[in-house]
């Protein structure tokens, strides 16, 4: 399976990888009680970055799997309109 993704979207993919393994870094020395803010900033720049380079990727096609059930739910309401309900 190739991969054919344009070179940013996987560079922002790295930077939200790496933005992730500092929030753990943080939160890990939270635990040890000595907190230290600089990997929570680090962490928030780095996934901040990778965001707006993936922002770029464009939405997969659709993939057409429920298709039936709209066109069927898309007919019932159609003929509901045409033929109003009489009480």
């Amino acid at each position: 399976m190739e991969n054919e993704d344009p070179f940013i979207v996987r560079v922002g993919t790295f930077f939200m990888v790496m933005g992730l393994g500092a929030f753990v870094l943080f939160v890990t020395s939270d635990i040890a009680e000595k907190v230290d803010f600089d990997y929570l900033f680090v962490a928030m720049v780095l996934l901040f970055i990778g965001w707006a380079m993936r922002r770029s990727k464009a939405p997969p096609p659709p993939a057409g799997r429920f298709e039936s059930l709209r066109k069927m739910r898309n007919k019932n309401k159609g003929s509901e309109k045409s033929n109003p309900k009489k009480e």
